[in-house]
């Protein structure tokens, strides 16, 4: 059963989605002139600007950002990279930014159909994601239905059960406090925000994903600043051995160049979720004028979660020579315990700030994925299905502490890679609406610049 479903893995993501994947994103990167490096700063200014233009919608732009970065900004960002690096060495990183670069005008058009294609339910909410854009925009009521499906269970088993399992054993291993226990913690705390809805859960992931950002960038700015003399050469290795494929560390776990190209495009779509198609459902329910703005905002979440959060762990572990340490039980340290004793290595009880970021990195991702699933299944089945949907989201949170996993993540990369492929059809046969829409947009940005510009002349 494993060798099937891993060989069924590789052949959706290594031999269809990554081929696919890039391909819409460099079509579109060539089609709207490299839009995300011209409007990267307008869209970072966008996206935290207290004043933003409000229209119709659920949750503000900043607010719909963070339930998309709640759920991106995760687990992946810390252990997933690290795996990346101890598997494909220091130039799966560089792939991530390959990925990540063209992944960032791929989130753009995911957010502009989403806001284009949106629509308001029975309770006066705004819904909408790839099922929406790909029935209303194509008429292809199979794909979108295929899309809801795998998105459902995505939300059940990557964004839940595994989150869960995982804040258990980073509990279980800095306090000792037993996984079940902390199992009715988790169901507890996701309980009282999931059962508030939207509106709930946009409020504590505003103030949750800012702080847990903080206090890993934070503690990585320390370790970087300690070796800051290593930043430079580390920087130039992960160039070098993107095209050489040697590991960091003299060999040890060496891989090829394929072997670093596809770990570090698979974890980048893991990490910045773009193609993936849930980001759009929360894009769907934000306040926005025009769909171009919030398609802007999200775009930011591609580049904070990969050139931001995945690099800076990637260098912490460069920098700090922990590259193959064999830990107390003989075995090699990797994933969450390798960034572990990278902090611990320059800040004393530096592991406590990775585990803590673990806890409340799967934390939000539940919070952001609960949101994903519930509008899956309201697609599929109605709004009457919406609170037994919640219960039993809740429940599932608890379970996962107590259930073995070595099955279930390779039935996450599955259905990610199921639920990645309609999206991606769907954005490349409206594509063209892609191009219309965003170019209508750009030019409402050049006179708003305009006429900004004649205002500051006046003032002067």
């Amino acid at each position: 059963m494993m060798v099937f479903l891993e060989q069924f893995n590789h052949i959706l993501w290594e031999k269809c989605l990554l081929i696919l994947l890039l391909s819409v994103g460099v079509y579109l990167t060539f089609r709207l002139k490299g839009m995300q490096i011209r409007y990267l700063l307008y869209s970072l200014k966008l996206a935290f600007s207290s004043k933003q233009k409000e229209g119709k919608g659920d949750i503000s732009q900043f607010q719909s950002l963070m339930t998309a970065l709640a759920a991106t900004i995760g687990i992946g960002s810390i252990a997933g990279m690290a795996t990346a690096v101890m598997a494909g060495g220091l130039g799966s990183i560089f792939w991530m930014w390959v990925v990540a670069f063209f992944g960032m005008v791929t989130k753009f058009a995911e957010a502009i159909l989403a806001v284009k294609y949106r629509k308001t339910d029975e309770r006066g909410e705004m819904s909408g994601g790839p099922m929406y854009y790909i029935e209303k925009g194509l008429g292809w009521k199979w794909l979108a239905s295929s899309f809801a499906l795998f998105g459902a269970i995505c939300a059940f088993a990557g964004g839940n059960i595994t989150q869960s399992h995982s804040i258990s054993h980073a509990m279980y291993h800095l306090t000792g406090i037993p996984q079940a226990y902390t199992g009715v913690l988790i169901a507890f705390f996701a309980g009282i925000v999931i059962l508030g809805g939207i509106k709930s859960l946009a409020k504590v992931n505003a103030v949750l994903v800012p702080a847990m950002a903080l206090l890993y960038i934070g503690g990585g700015i320390v370790v970087l600043t300690y070796h800051y003399a290593l930043i430079l050469p580390s920087i130039k290795l992960i160039f070098t051995h993107a095209f050489t494929g040697q590991a960091a560390f003299g060999g040890f776990m060496g891989a090829g160049v394929m072997r670093a190209m596809q770990l570090g495009v698979s974890r980048g779509v893991s990490s910045n979720e773009a193609g993936l198609g849930s980001a759009p459902i929360a894009s769907a329910a934000a306040k926005t004028d025009v769909p171009g703005r919030q398609a802007l905002v999200s775009m930011t979440g591609v580049f904070l979660s990969s050139f931001i959060v995945c690099t800076m762990t990637v260098l912490i572990i460069a920098v700090s020579g922990v590259m193959g340490k064999i830990a107390p039980n003989g075995e090699v340290l990797n994933g969450a315990p390798l960034v572990m004793e990278a902090f611990q290595s320059v800040i004393p009880y530096g592991h406590w700030i990775v585990g803590i970021c673990i806890i409340l990195f799967g934390y939000s991702t539940i919070l952001g994925w609960a949101y994903y699933g519930e509008k899956c299944m309201e697609y599929l089945f109605g709004e009457k299905v919406l609170f037994s949907y919640r219960v039993l989201f809740i429940c599932l949170a608890f379970l996962g502490t107590l259930l073995s996993l070595d099955v279930v993540w390779t039935l996450v990369d599955i259905m990610n890679g199921l639920m990645a492929l309609p999206n991606l059809i769907g954005l490349l046969f409206l594509s063209p609406i892609v191009i219309a829409e965003s170019k209508g947009f750009f030019e409402l940005l050049a006179r708003e610049k305009a006429v900004f510009t004649q205002e500051s002349k006046q003032n002067i």
